[in-house]
């Protein structure tokens, strides 16, 4: 399985609360960079701030990687559901090794993750409504499992271009390299 462009990502985070979700929306964001998400889109409150600083982190450690924020997320999954597929990651859903086979047949997703309490259109609007865990748990670690699954592991070697910074994997301290 490849990574990039001839598969395309784009993880929808709902109803987003600068007020109270800030910390965990930059966390959801930055897990969709670093495990293979081609684009990170926000709905609820705009948040530039949030946006800004992970295209920085795109910035100085490669891509490629967008972020955008659209009002609506509703009109923006029905344009997208026209070259997407939707999967919305809940613990509601089904079981994430009963549908992954099925999910990595498609090329073009949109993961759906919320934030407020998940409207019912969420629900309908998806291809499939996934759970990696039937128990109560963080959507960034839902992220986090799906896009390793889909990917089958291939995201975490992953190269990024035009970074202006890398990290070099060591057993102690902190290895950073400029480009």
């Amino acid at each position: 399985m490849l990574l990039g462009r001839d598969r395309v990502i784009k993880v929808l985070r709902l109803n987003h609360r600068i007020a109270r979700d800030a910390r965990l929306t930059t966390h959801v964001g930055l897990i969709s960079r670093a495990f293979g998400a081609d684009e990170f889109i926000l709905s609820g409150d705009e948040d530039r701030k949030l946006l800004s600083g992970l295209d920085k982190v795109t910035e100085q450690f490669g891509g490629p990687f967008e972020t955008k924020y659209v009002k609506q997320w509703k009109p923006f999954v029905n344009k997208e559901k026209k070259n997407c597929k939707v999967v919305h990651l809940t613990a509601y859903g089904s079981q994430l090794q009963d549908v992954i086979k099925d999910i990595r047949k498609e090329k073009n997703l949109i993961v759906v993750i919320g934030s407020a309490k998940v409207p019912p259109a969420a629900y309908e609007v998806a291809d499939w409504n996934v759970s990696v865990t039937n128990q109560p748990h963080s959507e960034a670690g839902a992220l986090a499992v799906f896009l390793h699954e889909y990917f089958q592991g291939k995201e975490l070697t992953k190269e990024f271009k035009k970074s202006k910074k890398k990290i070099i994997p060591q057993a102690k301290g902190k290895r950073v390299i400029s480009s």
